[in-house]
């Protein structure tokens, strides 16, 4: 099985790994977050965005995300920028409430898609 590894020209690249993953039929995109701590879910999904192009899939390919939220307090909020930015019918999805993210960010989504 050919496993490559993706990063975006549009993304920083971190040192701890690859914006994306590819196998045949499926993409892995490693979870996104915004690049400061004011928890935007339009940056983290714009971030996915550039991630799935580079791995020539789309939001239409997209089959199960999966959302980290410092608090469920951002639920609703969260929601609101999902329903509106992503297409319908919406993808297989997950949401909790994580310990604690990275660099104290209030949200981190991770997405897997088909090719």
């Amino acid at each position: 099985m050919s496993v490559q590894k993706i990063n975006s020209p549009e993304r920083p690249i971190g040192p701890m790994y690859s914006h994306a993953v590819k196998i045949p039929g499926l993409i892995f995109c490693s979870g996104q977050t915004p690049m400061d701590s004011t928890g935007n879910v339009a940056q983290c999904l714009s971030n996915l965005t550039d991630v799935l192009n580079a791995a020539g899939s789309s939001w239409d390919k997209v089959v199960k995300v999966n959302i980290y939220l410092k608090s469920m307090d951002d639920y609703a909020a969260m929601n609101e920028v999902y329903i509106k930015t992503l297409p319908d019918p919406k993808p297989a999805r997950t949401c909790i409430q994580a310990g604690g993210l990275p660099w104290d960010v209030d949200v981190e989504i991770e997405a897997i898609a088909a090719v």
